[in-house]
């Protein structure tokens, strides 16, 4: 059987090592030509006349959660004016002035990465699918610019393409798209008054809602709720349990608050190039503010943590953002608000996100303080208590080292518990089905572990618990498996770290001697490398327990953290902690 990898796919492989090598971008840019032949298309948009003939021969990028957001936003108009992905000199003139070349506001660059060899070097035009294979836009290539060299000979080299994009069809992923209007939609029902936006990727709390509520009644405004739902959401993980979350504090805000989900990612560029992104965003739905958590806003003088309150104007953004300043709840008024009201001392901070997750993952109740029940619902539903959660458990190791054994005990006994379903995604049936016609170059050991990590991330979907144990001797690999597990469940890496001496010495097919021989190449351990895992959850080593050993291990610490309820022997479990549904930590008081 083949080992194992990690996939690369349009999007992915962002190195940023010290050893990378830089291109000098002036140097080895390449300019299409202005006289290459323009689309064939009339018009722009869903609405334009029929696909053109040379479709099936241009190249095509498949695109990862956060091209897709962009494009989605620049066909939409969310991003007006820019038509398309930004040249080398528009993205350098915005992060320096905020300008775009032709001198139009612009607070962030806007640009569009591949592996080098996605695209040929003379391709004018380039199709933008999404993972299912269906062509959502075009872009026409007006620049091709090298960005680095990996260090890694395993990892491509990426450009940089820029140009004008032209929508072939809605896109058609994503969760709610029936709330997903168009920017010009929703300007003509908010057009003629004041309009107070917020955009987040967490679920709002009782504090959020009292500054909404505030912020709403001083300006006169409507409120425009933006869930952002391109990328990892806080806490409740995936952008339809945000929405659904968002959704259900809107019943605590006033008649006619909007609530509209858009695909916005996070910027490389960090938290200040978010909150302008947001802004722009905001403007092009009809907002006339956009109200942020003090921590979130830069301070003009540039010290850290924010400004505390007030209004402030950023560069290349048409609408000025609001800091919410300092709230805290008060216990003995039982409310949240600004901290100056609050006698010095009994205030209490909200709970911090791993706060509340941990309070989830136990199954205690979110208190009222912090949340009402209709937002309290939507977390527990998004996130269950761990005992009821999907799980993978993904042992690593090298041949021999004694994973398959461990994990075949493993999953007799939790089969024999028989309080959670247990796939085994080990021995023939992966080699026959999943891993059939792989071979061992590094591209089809990537492969191989994509693929387990997708079948084990439909099983904790589905609430059962994945034992996979494949060799994976490469870190890129696991990570690959465990972003697609913790998208749906809990992700538990084991390293059985069994010395190759006592590997070689169990070896009963002699895989290792025909490795040391010559006679196979590629051989993990021998003439390929193992790279040790650095996040690995447990290390065991085999030579120096039993396989009755190391299972009851692995069974303690399922139970230690929740995933089973009950001793490994199905005694009943000890009384556990108190879950930390204390108020959150005393605010100081700068």
């Amino acid at each position: 059987m083949p080992a194992e990898g990690p996939v690369t796919r349009p999007g992915q492989g962002r190195s940023r090592d010290k050893k990378t090598r830089r291109t000098s971008e002036a140097q080895l840019s390449t300019q299409i030509p202005p006289g290459s032949a323009p689309l064939p298309l009339t018009g722009s948009g869903p609405a334009a006349g029929a696909l053109p003939a040379e479709l099936a021969q241009w190249p095509a990028c498949t695109l990862d959660e956060a091209q897709l957001g962009d494009l989605e936003l620049l066909t939409s108009g969310a991003f007006a004016p820019l038509r398309g992905f930004m040249t080398a000199a528009d993205a350098a003139s915005v992060a320096e002035r905020g300008l775009l070349i032709d001198g139009t506001p612009w607070p962030v660059p806007v640009t569009f990465e591949v592996p080098a060899d996605t695209v040929p070097a003379d391709a004018r035009h380039v199709v933008l699918q999404d993972a299912e294979g269906s062509p959502l836009a075009v872009l026409s290539v007006a620049e091709r610019r090298p960005v680095f060299e990996p260090a890694d000979p395993g990892e491509p080299a990426r450009v940089r393409l820029a140009g004008p994009v032209t929508a072939l069809r809605e896109p058609e992923h994503g969760p709610f798209r029936q709330l997903r209007r168009r920017p010009e939609e929703v300007r003509g029902e908010l057009s003629g008054g004041t309009v107070l936006a917020y955009a987040t990727w967490r679920p709002l709390n009782k504090r959020h809602l009292g500054q909404l509520r505030h912020y709403a009644c001083q300006l006169n405004a409507r409120l425009l709720l933006l869930p952002l739902v391109a990328g990892r959401a806080g806490v409740v993980t995936r952008p339809e349990a945000l929405v659904r979350a968002v959704l259900a504090a809107r019943q605590h805000l006033p008649a006619g608050t909007l609530v509209i989900p858009v695909p916005l990612a996070r910027r490389l560029a960090g938290p200040g190039a978010d909150l302008r992104a947001q802004a722009i965003v905001a403007a092009a739905y009809g907002a006339t503010h956009l109200l942020a958590d003090a921590s979130e806003v830069p301070d003009p003088a540039g010290s850290p943590g924010g400004i505390k309150n007030g209004t402030l104007a950023l560069p290349g953004v048409p609408i000025p953002v609001i800091s919410a300043g300092e709230w805290a709840y008060d216990p003995r008024s039982e409310v949240w608000r600004p901290l100056a009201l609050i006698e010095p001392g009994a205030e209490q901070g909200e709970l911090t996100d791993s706060e509340l997750g941990a309070l989830l993952d136990s199954g205690a109740e979110v208190p009222g303080w912090f949340a009402p029940p209709s937002v309290a619902r939507e977390l527990r539903r998004a996130r269950p208590p761990r005992a009821e959660r999907g799980l993978a458990i993904f042992f690593t190791g090298l041949s021999g080292s004694g994973k398959s054994t461990i994990a075949r005990g493993l999953a007799g006994a939790l089969t024999e518990r028989g309080d959670r379903t247990v796939s085994l995604l080990d021995g023939d049936r992966v080699r026959q089905l999943l891993s059939a016609g792989l071979t061992f170059s590094r591209a089809d050991r990537d492969l191989n572990i994509a693929r387990i990590g997708y079948v084990a991330a439909e099983v904790a979907r589905h609430g059962g618990i994945a034992i996979c144990a494949p060799i994976a001797p490469y870190a890129s690999a696991r990570a690959v498996a465990r972003k697609l597990v913790t998208e749906v469940g809990d992700f538990l890496l084991i390293y059985v770290s069994t010395p190759v001496e006592v590997c070689e010495a169990r070896d009963r097919k002699g895989l290792y001697a025909k490795a040391r021989a010559g006679l196979i190449t590629g051989f993990t351990g021998v003439d390929d490398p193992y790279e040790e895992p650095r996040d690995a959850d447990l290390v065991l080593d085999t030579s120096a327990m039993t396989r009755d050993e190391a299972v009851g291990v692995v069974l303690k610490l399922l139970v230690n953290g929740g995933w089973l309820a009950g001793g490994p022997d199905g005694t009943p479990p000890p009384d556990p902690p108190a879950p930390a549904i204390r108020l959150g930590p005393t605010i100081r008081r700068l």
